[in-house]
């Protein structure tokens, strides 16, 4: 069991809380370990940040963050769960990158009359007919980005575009979020595997087929080798690319210069201009040297959700922070957000373009709004 399960708690209170003090326990599982680190590492950081700019409290009471580390592993999440909820007894639930993990705890957590709030994956079954009340999202439903990426290809005028995603739940929904939106003709449809670093074979089925645009979603470690892969065959020469989740603040430090100019689709960016968002980007560079990505923002998203929640209803029971979470006007570096029907936000879809900045550091700036307000499809099958 020690071999498979990682887990740490860190107790965010500042100071000695008195002996009868009420404190919240929030378990945050991510992936801390393997390739797929660097992405929880990032959310980690969200994570603390906010505790810090919180000074230690979650809606004024102690607070005590436990960190499980899943290893991108469906039945690791699972025990992880089952760990957190029976004997660490948290409060609420968070975190969780990958879609497959998400699908495979969501049952056990919110069954059992704990809040789960994904700070990242979003899958589309549990925003349609498996939805439930003590769910909440405080990222984004998969369909959301792509399918503004979908729009403004739309809207651009391109013809067909060719298009590649790991063949897991987020894929196939990525890909049907950008086909609910684009109506040229894709040229192929390609499922990677999950964590997949080497694809040259795709690449040179890419060359054969030279299609006018290609669209990837491929996240971190794997859009890493992905992008330098199409630069160094020279891709650029046979096709025009496109991300989602792929070029960002996690892959931008090992790309450098030849992301310049990619253009993605996000619901966040570092140079969105609200109070929030300006203090969050720019301690989270003091503090650890680089942009922050958008999975430390939606941990840190995460993080005011939960103390808006308790503030706000005065309490930790999941019916009350449930009630204040679903009515929406949470602050967070996104804006004020508003939460769906499913329990998914309402939010802005930006097109972005990596650039350099004043410093010359490479980051992404927002060109336009391809979406305003935009809820995702699967709402109307929800029913709690």
């Amino acid at each position: 069991m020690k071999k498979l399960i990682t887990i740490c708690a860190v107790t965010a209170a500042m100071t000695v809380a008195p002996a009868m003090a009420e404190t919240v326990k929030v378990g945050f599982m991510t992936t801390l370990s393997g390739g797929a680190g660097i992405i929880g590492k990032q959310m980690q950081n969200g994570v603390e940040l906010a505790m810090q700019h919180k000074s230690g409290k979650l809606g004024g009471m102690d607070a005590e963050i436990i960190y499980a580390d899943d290893q991108r592993k469906p039945d690791v999440a699972k025990q992880l769960a089952n760990r957190l909820l029976k004997s660490d007894r948290v409060d609420i639930m968070a975190g969780v990158i990958w879609s497959n993990l998400l699908m495979a705890i969501h049952k056990p957590v919110t069954r059992s009359g704990t809040l789960l709030i994904s700070s990242n994956a979003g899958p589309s079954p549990i925003a349609g007919d498996q939805c439930h009340e003590n769910f909440f999202s405080m990222s984004w439903q998969n369909d959301q980005t792509p399918a503004g990426m979908g729009k403004y290809m739309q809207d651009a005028g391109i013809k067909s575009v060719y298009l590649m995603a790991p063949n897991y739940q987020a894929g196939k929904d990525m890909l049907a979020g950008m086909k609910r939106y684009y109506k040229g003709d894709i040229a192929g449809e390609v499922y990677t595997k999950l964590g997949q670093s080497d694809f040259q074979a795709e690449l040179s089925a890419l060359r054969a087929a030279k299609p006018e645009t290609t669209m990837i979603f491929q996240p971190g470690g794997m859009g890493i080798n992905f992008v330098k892969q199409w630069k160094q065959a020279g891709m650029d020469k046979v096709s025009k690319l496109y991300t989602v989740f792929s070029v960002d603040g996690v892959s931008l430090p090992a790309l450098k210069d030849s992301a310049l100019g990619i253009l993605g689709t996000q619901t966040w960016s570092p140079d969105l201009d609200n109070a929030i968002n300006k203090k969050f980007v720019a301690d989270y560079k003091a503090k650890y040297g680089v942009y922050p990505s958008f999975y430390a923002a939606q941990a840190y998203d995460t993080i005011l959700a939960i103390d808006h929640a308790i503030a706000k209803s005065g309490s930790k029971e999941t019916a009350k922070m449930r009630a204040v979470l679903a009515a929406g006007n949470i602050p967070t570096t996104r804006g004020v957000l508003k939460m769906n029907t499913n329990h998914f936000p309402i939010q802005n879809v930006y097109l972005r373009e990596v650039v350099k900045d004043a410093d010359g550091v490479v980051t992404t700036k927002i060109v336009n709004t391809v979406f305003k307000d935009h809820g995702d499809a699967y709402a109307v099958n929800c029913k709690f």
